[in-house]
């Protein structure tokens, strides 16, 4: 969908690539290099046969699929053509002149895999704790607090919480904070040498990322314990004396984790999809930033490289069924 999507799109993607003082030839030639002068469906199966780990490509020097040095791997002559079995190809970005899709998404996946990481701790901690508060005083004004609190983190949108989150704490509260409204993990130092390591700069993207899993977490502990509390082995500790924190700590906690620790992996799926806005917003440099850049330039390779590696983590990691 997103190949055609973007092929239906005004534009030609050799124009992008070399500008617009460039002489017909030249597009020409670019257009035969990339495939872009085929029909579409070809043009889409080519993507197919650069991706697949197994595919076949031609021996002929001019011809976009010839084995050359952006294919690595072994390969089977058949003809005019070598079967191959090789690392899938991800092409090489328009803007980026020379630059793989793969070596941009190596520069950039770390970073949104730290800022996932962090983000579903943040909701997991806070939001078991809240939970557990939440069915310790059930029914009460703590309880309906911290549920509306809930309510309303999974119902704001990210990039509406992440403008408002970087507006606060970033720009009104900063003399307070100290916390900047973007900024990378990594930033040049004073003298524009080296980098230095600015782990304050993913606070916020981290709890503005972690807010909709939190809330869900939240909830999900909450309900979980109280289901736990009417079992009878938790009576029978009641009935011994045991405190409320014995209670919740040695028996009940363990058993009611179950439905956040299964929560918790599909939420980091959906975290590196929802890091698109957020990282935008806050100026961190990762795939959904680099996402962003390349809609807003076309950069079809770039999109559909990183199209395809959320949907591979999403499907991987929700994949519970056994082998």
């Amino acid at each position: 969908m997103v190949f055609v999507l973007f092929n239906l799109l005004p534009g030609d993607p050799a124009q992008m690539m070399l500008g617009q003082n460039q002489s017909e030839e030249q597009l020409a030639l670019v257009r035969k290099k990339y495939g872009f002068d085929r029909p579409l469906v070809q043009q889409y199966f080519l993507f197919l046969n650069d991706v697949s780990p197994i595919s076949l490509h031609s021996i002929k020097a001019g011809d976009y699929t010839f084995f050359g040095e952006k294919y690595k791997g072994a390969k089977l002559p058949l003809g005019n053509y070598a079967l191959a079995l090789k690392k899938p190809y991800l092409r090489e970005s328009f803007q980026k002149t020379g630059k793989r899709v793969s070596e941009v998404i190596a520069e950039t996946f770390p970073n949104t895999i730290v800022l996932a990481l962090v983000a579903i701790t943040i909701a997991v901690i806070i939001g078991c704790l809240l939970g557990i508060f939440a069915a310790i005083n059930k029914g009460n004004i703590w309880d309906n607090v911290i549920q509306l609190i809930s309510t309303v983190g999974v119902s704001v949108p990210s990039f509406f919480s992440a403008i408002i989150v970087a507006w606060l704490f970033g720009f009104v509260w900063y003399r307070y904070t100290g916390l900047n409204m973007s900024g990378n993990l990594y930033e040049l130092d004073d003298f524009g040498e080296g980098s230095v390591l600015q782990l304050k700069n993913l606070i916020l993207p981290a709890v503005v990322l972690g807010i909709r899993p939190l809330a869900v977490v939240s909830q999900l502990m909450r309900n979980s314990l109280l289901e736990v509390f009417d079992q009878e082995y938790i009576r029978t500790a009641k009935a011994k004396g045991l405190n409320q924190f014995q209670i919740v700590w040695r028996h009940a906690l363990k058993n009611a984790l179950n439905p956040v620790v299964t929560a918790v992996s599909g939420w980091f799926a959906s975290m590196l999809a929802g890091a698109v806005f957020v990282e935008y917003i806050f100026g961190w440099n990762g795939i959904g930033k680099e996402l962003v850049n390349a809609l807003n330039v076309s950069d079809l390779p770039i999109v559909m490289g990183i199209v395809l590696l959320i949907a591979v983590v999403f499907i991987v990691i929700n994949n519970n069924k056994p082998f």
